[in-house]
């Protein structure tokens, strides 16, 4: 089957002229941000592709890797488009196109209809399907199998999960309609794919999670470094760890564990180790990843809003790789926001690490030194007294008042609220006030327009003077960091961390006078 060139006014809306820049160069900041199809061969590439370049007449753009399927063609064996980072600009913030990406990449086609999903994004689903072809270039469910078929791919050539595994961990219900589905699009069997013997079964699965640069690994380990619970996460000079508890809907099923590391010899990918995750998990944990890591980030257009600030450019041309770091679960994040309330990040933290110990759930046998726990569920702090902890008493009521909205729907971190219904659910509850929820937003969900505006320091730093901003005035100045005012707060918390390392070595010690 030959493969269709759309028209460019309507499902392709790239700039040629960038597109064939950035194509001829391989520069990896595209990666992600479209892809090369050559009508000759069938085949689509990143913009990174190690191939010999095809000819301009062969070639046509697409914005995602659905569009370029959706047009028949098939993702190249070499340059592996299934490594390539999103692009987020379609992810990102409130639109509806955004949202219901996000629930796409949290499986909510996977067993519910196109109506379902439209419904949660509240419109009809005529109207998404219309959206996701005008904007993107393929249907929703286009965008779905896609991304099922591509994480298949990549499970095949990277690891040596039995095919069997590698359907159930891609959401096929079935080993028939995954190797159906596989010919139809790719024209092999998965088995052709496969380039290596069966692991042994318990082996670790090792993946390749990328990014596109600058990415600063180093300083989003230091920024969990000073945040992780032991116990429950271990983070050292090289690498994040954690345990992973059991899914809600399967309390039963053991915990397991992981390791992010820095993918060796300077590719542009970060090495995901899982130990002990069933397959079927294996899609939301890569998606819940690349959001606590921010790998979908495209640091050139944070920096085409945010670098001609007088304030925030030279902070972008000292740290352009700097990401806005997430967390791993929304309901630990919040917690741990709670107990941060006016007191200092080794404070919320020797706290957490406390409720950690004394309401988690301890493993029989520890995954490695330091991984021993995992974090309590709501059900465990719903009615806990956490007086024993050191914990205060309207702290201690607060976290218990999250834990039942939790349980009985009042708050949740689904990914169709938009910010605003978001913080008007949490602002509701007592004890919860705008800081408090914005810091929520920004590192459970990642939004990257989540902005705690009533942060002392950032009223400090964000000052021109030694005067700190109150947070109306310091909401006045972001209005032109939108929609990317939660890049600002990581970016000043830095700057205001450097300002007082430098602070204090420049202090001379003080004399012992006695």
């Amino acid at each position: 089957m030959s493969a269709v060139v759309p028209a460019p006014t309507a499902t392709n809306p790239l700039d040629p002229q960038v597109c064939e820049q950035a194509r001829l160069s391989r520069d990896a900041r595209f990666d992600g941000l479209f892809f090369t199809a050559v009508t000759s061969t069938g085949i689509y590439c990143r913009p990174i592709c190690p191939a010999p370049t095809p000819k301009r007449e062969n070639v046509t753009y697409f914005s995602n890797a659905a569009a370029a399927e959706t047009a028949g063609f098939r993702p190249c064996l070499r340059c592996r488009p299934e490594l390539s980072p999103g692009d987020d600009s379609w992810r990102r913030g409130d639109a509806t196109v955004a949202r219901a990406l996000k629930l796409i990449d949290q499986g909510a086609l996977a067993e519910a209809p196109l109506a379902n999903l439209a419904g949660r994004v509240g419109i009809g689903e005529r109207q998404l399907r219309r959206l996701f072809v005008d904007r993107l270039g393929a249907a929703p469910l286009g965008v779905h199998g896609t991304r099922r078929l591509l994480f298949a791919k990549q499970l095949l050539t990277e690891t040596m999960l039995p095919i069997t595994e590698v359907a159930l961990a891609a959401g096929f219900g079935s080993l028939r309609r995954f190797n159906a589905a596989f010919l139809e699009a790719y024209r092999m069997a998965p088995r052709d794919l496969r380039r290596r013997p069966r692991a042994d079964i318990g082996e670790v699965l090792t993946l390749r999670l990328g990014y596109r640069p600058p990415y600063d690994f180093e300083s989003m380990l230091g920024f969990l470094r000073t945040r992780a619970l032991p116990a429950v996460e271990v983070v050292d000079a090289d690498s994040y760890a954690r345990v992973i508890a059991p899914p809600d809907d399967e309390p039963g099923q053991a915990p397991g564990w992981l390791r992010v590391s820095a993918w060796p010899d300077g590719e542009h990918a970060l090495r995901l180790q899982l130990h002990g995750v069933a397959p079927s998990r294996l899609l939301s944990i890569v998606a819940r990843l690349r959001r606590m890591f921010d790998l979908d980030a495209d640091p050139q257009a944070i920096a085409s809003v945010l670098s001609g600030d007088s304030k925030l450019g030279p902070l972008l041309q000292r740290r352009p790789g700097l990401r806005l770091p997430s967390g791993w679960d929304g309901f630990e994040i919040a917690v741990r926001a709670i107990l941060g309330q006016q007191v200092s990040v080794a404070a919320a933290r020797m706290l957490a690490t406390r409720l950690a110990h004394k309401y988690g759930r301890a493993l029989e046998t520890p995954f490695a030194p330091g991984l021993e726990h995992i974090f309590p569920a709501p059900e465990a702090l719903a009615d806990a007294d956490l007086s024993t902890i050191g914990v205060t008493r309207a702290r201690a009521e607060t976290i218990r008042n999250v834990a039942r909205a939790l349980l009985d729907g009042r708050v949740d971190f689904k990914p169709e609220r938009t910010l605003d219904d978001f913080v008007a659910r949490w602002v509701a509850l007592p004890g919860i006030g705008p800081w408090t929820t914005q810091y929520i937003a920004m590192r459970a969900l990642g939004h990257p327009d989540a902005f705690p505006a009533e942060d002392l320091i950032l009223r400090r730093v964000a000052s021109d003077d030694d005067t700190a901003l109150t947070a109306r005035a310091l909401l006045a100045r972001a209005e032109t960091w939108r929609p990317w005012r939660a890049y600002c707060v990581i970016h000043l918390w830095r700057e205001a961390t450097e300002l007082a390392e430098r602070a204090k070595a420049s202090t001379p010690a003080r004399r012992d006078r006695t």
